[in-house]
């Protein structure tokens, strides 16, 4: 039970620092800048765009790099979302996973419908992790299960623009 109330609070903590975050990139949005254009100006990487939908790279940046602050979790380590943060103690320790895309410019390594799962019902897709099986335990997917197709899929394309990263958790060797 005790696992369960500090899961429960620790999800409560993170969803609260991403509504935290929303107002200011709302107000940079009504300078005048469009939610795109301030994705490219926040992304702290070099965008390969080749064969991208520009917009939506640019609104992913946006989210990912703002108000869904998945670089507050994601960034470990090995750098920008590597991957790596632990969560918890031992034995039950978690670690955040490496996003980046792998050779095949799938983010974390999943497929699009794959990613949408972890978006929308926290799919855990990397089973040889702590807990195995189940829901991601550490990942505040009930607050972003609700966003829109447009979203997730700006999300993806992002995420599939970034440079690899070797590493993470249950990453495999030279996934890049």
């Amino acid at each position: 039970m005790r696992r369960k109330t500090t899961v429960a609070m620790l999800l409560a903590a993170m969803c609260l620092g991403v509504v935290a975050y929303v107002p200011v990139l709302q107000g940079q949005a009504n300078q005048g800048q469009s939610e795109v254009q301030i994705g490219f100006d926040i992304a702290p990487v070099h965008l390969e765009l080749q064969g991208k939908n520009r917009g939506l790279v640019g609104e992913g940046s946006y989210y990912v790099n703002g108000p869904s602050d998945c670089l507050g979790c994601h960034s470990g380590p090995n750098g920008y979302l590597s991957g790596g943060v632990p969560f918890g103690t031992a034995p039950n320790q978690v670690f955040s996973r490496n996003l980046t895309p792998d050779r095949f410019g799938r983010p974390a390594g999943l497929t699009f419908a794959e990613f949408e799962q972890v978006i929308r019902l926290g799919t855990d897709y990397k089973p040889t992790l702590f807990p195995p099986g189940g829901p991601l335990v550490v990942m505040p997917w009930p607050a972003y299960r609700h966003g829109t197709d447009h979203y997730v899929r700006a999300l993806y394309e992002y995420l599939s623009s970034i440079p690899c990263i070797e590493g993470g958790p249950g990453s495999p060797a030279n996934r890049c």
